[in-house]
C-alpha cells in the first residue's frame, strides 16, 4: 500500500499527488463581458496537475459554465444556504449549484464571517449541506490582526476546525487559509509565515486522521499576486490560492496560474 511508508516520506508523496488548485473569486465584480473576456483567453491554459476554477456573482454562474464547457474550467459559487431548500428568500441551495455545474462552492470567506455575522457552526453545517449535494466546500478559515497580534493563531484556527470535524463529510472539503489581515489590504504574509499556518492545520487535521489530512488540498489566500505566487506555492502545505482582486485580471490570472502549474510540475519530481 502506498501510505505504509515512513510519515516523511508519506508527506513527499502526498504533495506529489495532490494537485495544485487556483480558485478566481470574483465577490461582486465582474460582468457578462468579463465572463466572455475570461473564458475566450484561458480557453487552452488548464494543464494536468493543476486546476482552475472561476466563482463570479451568483448572476453569471449559469453564462460561466455555459462558455466553460470542454475547456477544463470549472465554476464555483461564492456561496450556499445550509438548507437545501425552504422560504429563504435571497439563498440558494448546493442542489441548486449542482445543477448548474458548480462541483464547488466557497463557505465561510471572511466576508461573510464580518457583514453577514456567520459562526463555526453555520459554516460548518454550509460546508455538510455543499458534500450532501455532491460539491466540494472550499472551507476559509483564518485569524484577524488583533487576533495574530495577541498570539491566538492556533486558537483560532483550532475553534475554527474543531466545527468542520465535527461533520461527517469533513474529509471532502478543501480548506483555505485566509488571514483576515491580508485581504484587500495589499499586505502578504510571507511564504514562511503562510506554510507555518498550512503546517498547523496539516497536523492539527492529522489528530483525526492522518491519512485524510496528508491528502487534503490547502489553499492561500491573502493578496495573492502574480509575482508572489510561485514563492507561496512552492511551500510544502500550500496547494494553490483563493485569488481575489488578482483574479478580475485576465494576464494576472494567468501568470498565478502558470505559477500553480510550475509548482505541481516541481512536485512531481518527488517522486
Amino acid at each position: 500500500m502506498l501510505w505504509n511508508t515512513a510519515p516523511h516520506n508519506r508527506q513527499k508523496l502526498a504533495i506529489a499527488r495532490r494537485n495544485k488548485l487556483v480558485v478566481a473569486n470574483w465577490k461582486m465584480h465582474g460582468s457578462l463581458a468579463l465572463c466572455r473576456e475570461t473564458i475566450s483567453q484561458l480557453n487552452h491554459i488548464v494543464q494536468p496537475g493543476a486546476d482552475l476554477i472561476i466563482s463570479p456573482p451568483a448572476p453569471y454562474l449559469s453564462e460561466l459554465g455555459r462558455l466553460a464547457q470542454q475547456t477544463g474550467i470549472h465554476c464555483c459559487g461564492q456561496d450556499v444556504a445550509a438548507q437545501q431548500n425552504g422560504a429563504r428568500t435571497g439563498e440558494w441551495s448546493a442542489t441548486m449549484l449542482a445543477e448548474l455545474g458548480c462541483h464547488h462552492a466557497i463557505v465561510g470567506h471572511s466576508e461573510r464571517r464580518q457583514h453577514h455575522r456567520e459562526d463555526n457552526l453555520l459554516i460548518a453545517a454550509k460546508a455538510q449541506a455543499c458534500i450532501d449535494a455532491g460539491i466540494t466546500p472550499i472551507v476559509c478559515i483564518g485569524e484577524t490582526l488583533d487576533e495574530r497580534n495577541a498570539g491566538q493563531l492556533e486558537q483560532i484556527l483550532g475553534q475554527q476546525l474543531d466545527a468542520l470535524l465535527a461533520t461527517p463529510g469533513w474529509r471532502q472539503a478543501i480548506i483555505a487559509y485566509e488571514p483576515v489581515w491580508a485581504i484587500g489590504t495589499g499586505k502578504v504574509a510571507t511564504p514562511a509565515i503562510a506554510q507555518a499556518a498550512h503546517q498547523f492545520i496539516r497536523e492539527y487535521l492529522a489528530k483525526t486522521d492522518a491519512d485524510a489530512a496528508d491528502e487534503m488540498m490547502l489553499l492561500y489566500g491573502g493578496s495573492v499576486k502574480a509575482d508572489n505566487a510561485t514563492a507561496l506555492f512552492a511551500m510544502p502545505d500550500i496547494d494553490g490560492g483563493l485569488i481575489g482582486s488578482a483574479s478580475l485580471e485576465v494576464h494576472s490570472l494567468v501568470r498565478i496560474y502558470q505559477a500553480a502549474s510550475f509548482t505541481s510540475r516541481a512536485a512531481a519530481q518527488l517522486t
